[in-house]
Order: C-alpha cells, then structure tokens, then sequence
C-alpha cells in the first residue's frame, strides 16, 4: 500500500510511525511544505492518559518524547494582587520543536520518506493508494477539495497571541490583570530549560482599548512585558519571527469542522479535521489519538486484503473519532464561553474564582449565579443527592446545547 501524508507536524509524522511499524512494507511519503527545523509554536502540553497511550502505540518513541518533556502538579492563579495554588493532575509540557524532532528521527528509522520543503500545489493529490490531509487547521489540501468535506468555521470573539518567555514557571500558571479597558489574561507553561509558553487574551473592547491592534511588534511585546509584570519577574516576552515584522499576530480562535472527513482517497487528521480551542490543550492530544485509531482502522485485515474495503476502514476511523471527540468539543466551548464571559467570574473572591476556572467545562455553569454554582459544587462535593442533582442537571443542559448546535448545523 503507498501512503503520501501531506503535513509533517504531530499527527502526520505518528501515523506514518504507526503504518510502518504495522507494516514495513508499506510505501510512506510524509510531505512536509517547510524546511526541517523551522517549526513554529512554543511548547504544547498533554497529560498521563496520552503518555500512557504512546507508550503502548510506539515504546521507543514514547521514551523519548517522556524523557525531554517537564512535568508539573500545581495549578497556580494571580488575580489583582492575590494568588491561589491548587494542587491537581500532573500535566507535561515539551517543546514543539523538540517533539517534531523526535516524531522525524523515529520515522526516518523506521524507513519513512519524510521531503521537507515540498509543498503540494494545485489540484492534483500525490498518486498513492492513501492521502493523508494532516496539514493543519488552514489544510491547502481539504481546501483545494472543499465542496465534499462541508467545511465550516465559526470565529470566537476574544483575541488571543502564542508568545514564548525565558520565565519558567513550575506550576500552570494564569494571570488576570485588570486595565482600564477590561481584563487581559495569561496562562503560562514551562515546556524544557529555560523556556515557557505564554498565551495571552483578552475581550476585543481590551485589545483595541489598549492598542494592540495598532501597536507594531516591539511596542505590543513592550505593552504586554509592563501589564505581566509580576508573572514575568523581569524575563521578557519573545514572538517567533516573522518576515516583514510587522504587528504581532493576534487572531480569534476558529472553530473548524467538516461535515464528512473523507473523499475517496483522501482522508483528514489532526486539526485539518476538527479543531478545539487552546484553553484546554488538547491539540496535539487530540491529533495523535488521530493517528492512532486511523492506524488501527488501517490494521483491520477486512482494510488489507484489497483496496475497495479503504472506504470502510475511512469510515470506521471517523465513527470512532467523532465519538471519543463529542465530550473534548464540549468541555471546549464551555471552556472559550468561560472566558469570553470572564467578568461574570472575576467578582468573586479569588479562591472562589480558581475554583470555577477548574468547572469552566461545566454545562451548568454558565446557567447558575457564580456564588450559587461555587456553593453547589462545594455541597456536591460533601453530598451524594447535591451530587446527582449537578450531574442530572449539567446533562441535561448539555443535551440541549448539543441538540441546539445540531439544528444550526443543519440550517
């Protein structure tokens, strides 16, 4: 079987890992647009369940991606002039370029093609018995093929910057500073030596109210080092470079699905797939779970006897991931309405506040007073009838939430 990937980053390079190591035999391209090394993002995180799963998938990647990872337990909070440590979940951050390295080396072993600096133009697809599409959110591949997949993409209204820092933080850490235009928050990572993610956000009254879609680089990067002064501790904020400069790149999240996620040949990953806002980082969770069950789709012997059972493994990997995503999708939009809303919260002591920042993708949060909300959450934690109170009545909402995205699909 030949395979062309088109996208070199997590989800492309891990399934060509898992199809060759499935079986040498089979002919794997992963067609990467960019030279080697010149990767773009900070550091990514993901949490045990996912390590676990690599380790099971592909042991000797696994190691490698645990070995150059850092780990932390605390959740850490700054509102105004107060902070707030919780201890939670270990979560793990690694470099993205450290990551892709790692991805790469594997693949190469293995006896993968990967050609960097090959971008795929025009209509026509690779001639491969497979395409994969795991090009990304902005997919040129799904693009150029759009009618079929049904694309749509719905734009959030707050505005937010991936920046990096020298600033290692030993906790998951936010920070809500308060200006005179509104609010503007940070939530800080460390993802190896000497190096965090930092991603700020804010209402789109506080991005313009502050200027920062007016200011050019330095003065934006100079605006932000003054409003995050106490998170920074005088390291500075860095932006990866860009050709030309200009502004820094703030953007909205966008919301991307796709009503089917094949076309003949041709199948989706990753975010060129389905998207999930950042907040709750699961991207690249999500994107080598991608990868992974479209390789056991791919192992079913039904898929290998002969090509016409292709559609049948497509459509398997789809009804799989579509089910283990309806849960992430929403706990994510709770969670980007939690912070589009986050004034409702911001009143509340801030002990209160952190607490409800660990319930953001609650259904039933957004439905409740806060105070009401934080005083049943701490009796469902003390009482079974509050308990199941919470979860009947965060289903049901739920429910209706789900039913109501649907009907707007269809209309």
């Amino acid at each position: 079987m030949e395979i062309a990937c088109v996208g070199g980053g997590p989800a492309g390079l891990y399934l060509s890992i898992l199809l060759k190591r499935d079986d040498p035999g089979r002919d794997i391209t992963v067609h990467e647009r960019d030279p080697e090394g010149s990767t773009y993002g900070w550091g990514v995180t993901y949490w045990r369940p996912l390590l676990d799963a690599l380790h099971r998938h592909d042991p000797e990647s696994a190691r490698a991606v645990e070995e150059h990872s850092v780990s932390w337990r605390d959740g850490v909070a700054h509102v105004g002039g107060a902070t707030v440590r919780h201890r939670g979940d270990t979560g793990h951050g690694i470099g993205r370029h450290r990551l892709l390295e790692i991805l790469a080396a594997r693949a190469r072993s293995l006896g993968v093609r990967l050609e960097y600096g090959d971008e795929i133009t025009g209509p026509d697809l690779p001639a491969a018995d497979l395409v994969v599409a795991a090009d990304g959110a902005g997919s040129a591949v799904r693009g150029r093929h759009a009618g079929p997949f049904g694309t749509r993409v719905r734009p959030g209204r707050n505005r937010y910057l991936w920046l990096g820092t020298t600033r290692v933080f030993d906790a998951f850490t936010f920070a809500f500073t308060e200006t005179a235009h509104g609010w503007i928050w940070a939530y800080g990572y460390g993802y190896g030596p000497g190096h965090s993610t930092c991603v700020v956000e804010c209402a789109p009254e506080t991005w313009t109210g502050l200027g920062l879609d007016r200011a050019d680089e330095g003065e934006g990067l100079v605006l932000l080092e003054k409003l995050f002064a106490d998170l920074l501790d005088g390291h500075p904020l860095t932006t990866r470079p860009r050709p030309g400069g200009g502004p820094l790149p703030w953007q909205p999240f966008r919301t991307l699905t796709n009503r089917t996620w094949s076309h003949g040949n041709l199948v989706l990953l990753g975010d060129a797939a389905h998207t999930t806002h950042y907040s709750i980082g699961a991207g690249t969770t999500l994107a080598l779970e991608d990868a992974a069950a479209l390789a056991a789709a791919l192992r079913d012997p039904r898929a290998r006897r002969a090509r016409p059972a292709l559609p049948d493994a497509l459509a398997r990997y789809e009804r799989e991931r579509r089910a283990a995503l309806l849960p992430v999708q929403s706990a994510a939009r709770y969670s980007a309405r939690f912070y589009e809303n986050l004034p409702r919260y911001l009143a509340l002591p801030p002990e209160h506040m952190f607490a409800l920042l660990g319930q953001r993708h609650s259904p039933l949060l957004p439905y409740l007073p806060p105070r009401l909300y934080h005083r049943l959450d701490r009796a469902a934690g003390r009482l079974g009838p509050a308990r199941a109170l919470k979860r009947r009545l965060g289903r049901h909402l739920a429910r209706t939430a789900q039913a109501r995205a649907l009907a707007r699909m269809d209309g």
